[in-house]
């Protein structure tokens, strides 16, 4: 069994002062990574992964704010024969609704006001997944 985990923070700024704000919009703040795994346990082996993205400010002054994000991946596995293994990969296995990266800006929908409106615009994280494979070795 292997248990092993990695984390990090940083205080991201400008280093010359603006009115505006010191902040660098979309500088992670804290991230972390965890996991366990097993292998050789007769023949099955597996892991568990979980991925921490920490908020982060989304412009310059800090007044908007990115959400935290947590997602957990699991793999399992057999090794059936010295050249041939099964897997089956889950990534976000607890279906977690997150954003993969978040972004503010001024945009405009049809029926909006023609000067735009601020909000933040994000990428999804994927929905859970499920992947099966068998690897054979020659």
């Amino acid at each position: 069994m292997t248990v092993d985990a990695d984390f990090a923070y940083s205080r991201t700024r400008f280093t010359e002062d603006d009115p505006v704000g010191n902040y660098i919009p979309g500088a992670i703040e804290g991230v972390a990574s965890a996991g366990v795994s097993v292998n050789n346990l007769s023949g099955f082996f597996g892991s568990v992964r979980l991925r921490y993205f920490g908020p982060r400010a989304l412009i310059e002054d800090d007044s908007v704010r990115s959400k935290a994000a947590t997602l957990v991946n699991l793999k399992v596995g057999w090794k059936a024969a010295p050249w041939a293994r099964l897997t089956l990969d889950v990534y976000n296995l607890f279906n977690t609704q997150a954003s993969d990266i978040d972004y503010y800006y001024t945009s405009r929908l049809p029926g909006e006001p023609l000067a735009g409106a601020d909000d933040i615009h994000f990428h999804p994280v994927d929905p859970r997944t499920i992947r099966a494979g068998l690897t054979l070795t020659f």
